[in-house]
């Protein structure tokens, strides 16, 4: 099979190959359906899709044999009871599944999903069943968290150590960076160093507050992990024992997507914004932020972007690395989809224009 790009968008889900111009779509599914996510699993080679149709609820779909057929797959359930607190000061409410947020494959047939409400799942049949983490939800921290744009806490991150599989890493919106290191049993917070401008000062430094929009893992370095949060960007050098700072990154600090190296933790790539209700571009000037010396300076990287009038948000999944560490992928809001082969240096641009994008994946 080709090298594909899959791109999941407010109406659909498009798959790219490569052209003599660059990439074109080879593949559309769903189309007209909301798709926030998909991913792929390495040892089948098949694709996973998660869609949220309203009304009709959160579903999971696989493809076998790259997008041409499609076959239903069970979504994650609370179990009867669960309730979650919203922050708000309103009573606890149903837990109930409003979104599949994280995807991630662990092995053959096994699955991690992190959503919203706040609940991690494992599946070991390929998406057939799914079993709550109750090591992570039975935790009395969890009163705590609390919703950043949605009225719910979510997970959205979620880290598998390539050195060992029972140590898995999550972040979530708001509830900061919590590690397993025993499949899921027993979980610790990690969100040391980090703190919340939005928060009472009393409060600041609460890793159960903390915004994480998203977190990466470099897979040739574990122990290296950066994170975008609300108010600034951090990184650890230790497993998330301990977080620090990254101020350096140009022309803003906020933003929702991070790519990382493959092998190299100190490149990593960020897509700046203007923090809160505006939320766009600095200036109208879609560009990407790449550190090569682990954040103590970055490049402002914008040739073959949009620099006038760009109001392209770019969501957390939304910026995506190869495993080469040398093509990349973004996405916007506003239907545009860039992508580059030399570590963002120039960029090009898809002749087409797209739904709001959700998420972009390489399928390798």
């Amino acid at each position: 099979m080709p090298e594909t790009l899959l791109v999941s968008t407010r109406k659909g889900l498009f798959a790219l190959e490569p052209a003599a111009s660059g990439w074109r779509i080879a593949r559309t599914a769903f189309l007209g359906e909301n798709v926030t996510l998909a991913t792929v699993d390495p040892h089948s080679g098949g694709w996973y899709a998660a869609l949220n149709l309203g009304h009709f609820g959160v579903k999971l779909k696989y493809s076998p044999d790259g997008g041409a057929t499609w076959e239903d797959r069970a979504v994650p359930t609370y179990p009867e009871g669960e309730a979650f607190a919203t922050g708000d000061g309103k009573p606890p409410a149903p837990a109930v599944l409003k979104l599949i947020w994280a995807l991630e494959v662990a092995g053959p047939g096994a699955l991690w999903a992190g959503t919203a409400p706040g609940g991690l799942f494992r599946s070991a049949d390929g998406g057939q069943s799914w079993e709550l983490t109750r090591g992570l939800w039975d935790r009395p921290e969890r009163a705590n968290w609390f919703g950043g744009g949605y009225d719910y806490p979510a997970i959205h991150s979620i880290c598998l150590d390539s050195r060992d599989p029972n140590t898995i890493r999550i972040a979530l919106s708001c509830g900061g960076v919590w590690r397993t290191t025993d499949g899921g049993k027993t979980w610790d917070v990690t969100a040391d160093g980090m703190f919340a401008e939005y928060m009472p000062p009393d409060r600041r430094t609460d890793p159960n507050v903390q915004d994480v929009h998203m977190m990466k893992q470099c897979p040739g370095a574990p122990d290296h992990l950066w994170a975008q949060h609300h108010n600034g960007v951090f990184r650890t050098t230790n497993g998330g024992k301990s977080w620090a700072e990254v101020p350096t990154v140009a022309p803003s600090v906020f933003g929702f997507g991070v790519a990382i190296h493959p092998r190299d933790p100190k490149t990593v790539w960020l897509a700046p914004a203007v923090k809160d209700e505006c939320r766009v571009p600095v200036d109208g000037k879609l560009v990407v932020a790449r550190t090569r010396d682990g954040g103590a300076t970055f490049e402002v990287l914008r040739n073959g972007l949009p620099q006038e009038h760009s109001y392209d948000l770019v969501y957390r999944h939304s910026l995506t690395v190869d495993h080469t560490g040398n093509k990349l992928a973004i996405g916007s809001t506003t239907g545009g989809l860039w992508t580059t082969a030399d570590q963002g240096d120039t960029w090009a641009a898809l002749p087409a224009r797209l739904p709001p994008v959700h998420a972009v994946r390489y399928a390798e």
